[in-house]
Parts: structure tokens; C-alpha cells; sequence
């Protein structure tokens, strides 16, 4: 059982949505999803390949139907289960034959982790960054499984030629807050547009969870805010912070099977995060799609870079530990050096279309949905 819901609007739902269709017809395991599936849970999922999932559909709902709400220690469940695991690590009620956790963490204090962690017999993490700061703290097996993206929708192709192909598009991606770095983004693309007029910034910043990002500002002057709907403000904000209203396009939050459309448009995608748990999935989606990435040296994101896959920002300033949360291996990019990058992809269509094909090839070799299903099967069915 994954311990989590499957949808097409978040990260931990594409993960679910991808790992429950590739395991649908699967002789050898039956997926199961801690929440039920509905229509909600399938936006824009094309007709066959719902078709090939339905059975696995009706048999997960019914076994959780089964369940009644019975979770809890004294209820061990005949299945191996994996629970979602984020920053403090807080497990779920459900005992399973087997229990993994799937820890998927930017924050580095690890607060009663051994008590939190009694429960698991093995650990899954996204990245060889989280992998390391638990191996330094838990005696438990831990395990990297680098997550995907799924190739025949992410994949090269023609732009619509809909849009004005005069302007040089970059892409950002991600729910706004600290650790992805919009604050970073704005600022770059503020002076990189100064000098270049016909540039436009499209960004895919919302998320199911606005009032999480309302009053961020970073760096910046003036704090995100929301819409008389209850909505980030995206594009509000991009203007009160010196944007040009006619260099900026705001893509509201839509299902992932639309996102393809949308990055092959691109010139380039820009994502200068201070911390990436996994490997930052709208970097790699845009990879996928053949568009260059200019990405941050750090964290997660390391596991994306082979040096000429992408274009990395090397400078990377350490972050000092709050409060709450402590920021090891976390990274400040700078400012001039993605103009710089910028600069140079702008000035080079050739190196761009390089460096955009090498990421194809590498993503599609490398980080597809069928091959983290087919590792994570084995590490479970490696557990019974």
C-alpha cells in the first residue's frame, strides 16, 4: 500500500498516479493507495490508458472500502507498506507485513528520529543528498530510487508556432517558497530583461496549497499576495517587484499531462533552488521535452547534473540554520551568474539545442517512471 493519493496536481500525486500504472497489471505485485481513487485523481489521463488501470482501480478502492479505518499497531496488514515521509517525519497509523518509509526531506534537523522511524524496516530516499544525512543518523537500511518522468509525454517535439517566435521564453516551475528560489528568479530575469526586451518569463508557480506561499518575498521588495479568489497573485507580484507586465505570462495550476505543450514553447527552463529533496521534477520534465535547464549546484539536483546535461550554477552559498529548520548541503545561487547563463543560452541557439538533446537522451535513458517502478518493485518484493 502507498500511503498516499495518486493525482495529477502535485508531486507526491504524479509519483502515486505513475507507480499505480505501471504496477496495474503487474502479475507479480497489486498497488494499493491509501486514499480512494476518483475522478479527481485521473485529470486528463487519455482514455487507454485509464482503460489499462480500471481493474487496478476498483481493487484498491475496495480493499481500502475493506479496511473500514481499522489502522493502528494492534491492525497489521497482510501488505507491504510505504509511507510519505516528509520534513519531521511524523509516521502514519498503518502497520504493514513490511513498512518502508519514503522520505522525501529538505530540512536537516531530525528531531526524535529514532523513535519516529521505529516502525520501518527499510528507507527510500529520492536523492543521494537525503540518503546521506540519514545514513548518518539511523542504523536502517536506506535506499536511493531516483525518481522519473514518463517519456511519451515528455518527450522532443515541434512548437505550436501560436506563440511570437521572435521571443526567448524561459520556464520556471515549482509552489513558491524559500527553497525554490522564485525570490532568485525574479531578480535574475529583472535584469536579464532590461537588456533584452524580447524576453518573457513564463512561470507554473501555484499550487493546491496558496496560502502556504501568501506573504513571500525573499529577497525581493514586495511580498506574494493573493487574489479577491483566494488565489496567488502571481503575475501582481512579478510587477510590484519591477517586472514588466508584457515580459511575464502566469500559468495557473493544471494537470501534468498538459504540461508538455507548455515547455516545448520554451527556450530555456531556469530553476535556481536552494534545496531539492529529489531531483526537482519540472527540471527534468523540461529535459525530457529537449529544453535546457540552468540549475543549481546543490542537494538533490546534484543527481541531475553530468556536466553537459544541463547548465549548472556553481557558485553556491552556504545557508545558516534557523530556528526550525537546518539547511545543510542547502545552496545560494547568484544572481549574476544566472544572467550569465542566460546570456550565454540567449546569445547561442546551437549550444542550446546541444545541450537540450544531450538532456533528452540522458532523461529518457536514465529517469523514466517504468525504470523507478521496476527498482522500488524489486527493493519491496526484496523485503518479504
Amino acid at each position: 500500500m502507498m500511503n498516499w493519493g495518486a493525482s495529477n496536481t502535485s508531486g507526491w500525486g504524479i509519483l502515486g498516479l505513475n507507480l499505480f500504472s505501471q504496477w496495474a497489471n503487474d502479475s507479480e505485485i497489486a498497488p494499493q493507495m491509501g486514499y480512494a481513487l476518483g475522478n479527481e485523481s485521473f485529470q486528463f489521463v487519455d482514455p487507454l490508458r485509464l482503460r489499462h488501470i480500471s481493474n487496478a482501480i476498483v481493487a484498491s478502492n475496495e480493499y481500502l472500502d475493506s479496511l473500514g479505518g481499522r489502522f493502528g499497531p494492534e491492525v497489521i496488514l497482510p501488505v507491504t507498506t510505504i509511507d510519505p515521509l516528509g520534513n519531521g517525519f511524523d509516521p502514519s497509523p498503518v502497520h504493514g507485513r513490511r513498512n518502508i518509509g519514503r522520505c522525501i526531506f529538505e530540512s536537516t534537523n531530525f528531531p526524535q528520529l529514532d523513535t519516529k522511524l521505529g516502525k520501518y524496516d527499510a528507507l527510500v530516499c529520492g536523492s543521494n543528498w537525503n540518503a546521506e544525512l540519514l545514513r548518518a543518523q539511523t542504523d536502517l537500511d536506506v535506499t536511493v530510487i531516483l525518481e522519473g518522468v514518463d517519456p511519451s509525454l515528455f518527450c522532443p517535439g515541434p512548437k505550436s508556432g501560436l506563440l511570437d517566435p521572435d521571443r526567448f521564453y524561459i520556464f520556471s516551475g515549482g509552489k513558491v517558497e524559500f527553497r525554490k528560489g522564485q525570490d532568485l528568479v525574479l531578480l535574475a530575469f529583472r535584469e536579464f530583461s532590461r537588456t533584452h526586451p524580447d524576453a518573457c518569463l513564463v512561470t507554473a508557480w501555484h499550487s493546491p496549497w496558496p496560502d502556504l506561499a501568501a506573504g513571500f518575498k525573499g529577497y525581493l521588495d514586495a511580498p506574494l499576495g493573493l487574489d479577491g479568489s483566494g488565489r496567488l497573485d502571481i503575475k501582481q507580484w512579478a510587477v510590484d517587484n519591477g517586472i514588466d507586465p508584457s515580459c511575464f505570462i502566469e500559468i495557473m495550476l493544471i494537470p501534468n499531462p498538459l504540461m508538455p505543450t507548455i515547455l516545448r514553447e520554451m527556450d530555456v527552463v531556469l530553476q535556481p533552488s536552494r534545496a531539492e529533496a529529489c531531483t526537482n521534477l519540472p527540471v527534468k520534465e523540461a529535459m525530457g521535452c529537449g529544453i535546457p535547464a540552468i540549475v543549481s549546484d546543490n542537494t538533490g539536483m546534484k543527481d541531475l547534473i553530468t556536466g553537459d546535461n544541463c547548465v549548472v550554477l556553481h557558485r553556491q552559498d552556504p545557508i545558516p540554520d534557523g530556528k526550525i529548520w537546518g539547511y545543510q548541503g542547502w545552496g545560494e545561487s547568484s544572481v549574476d551568474e544566472i544572467v550569465e547563463a542566460l546570456e550565454m543560452l540567449y546569445s547561442d541557439p546551437q549550444r542550446r539545442r546541444k545541450i537540450g538533446r544531450t538532456a533528452s537522451e540522458w532523461v529518457h535513458a536514465n529517469r523514466t517512471w517504468q525504470r523507478h517502478a521496476a527498482e522500488l518493485k524489486k527493493f519491496a518484493l526484496a523485503l518479504e
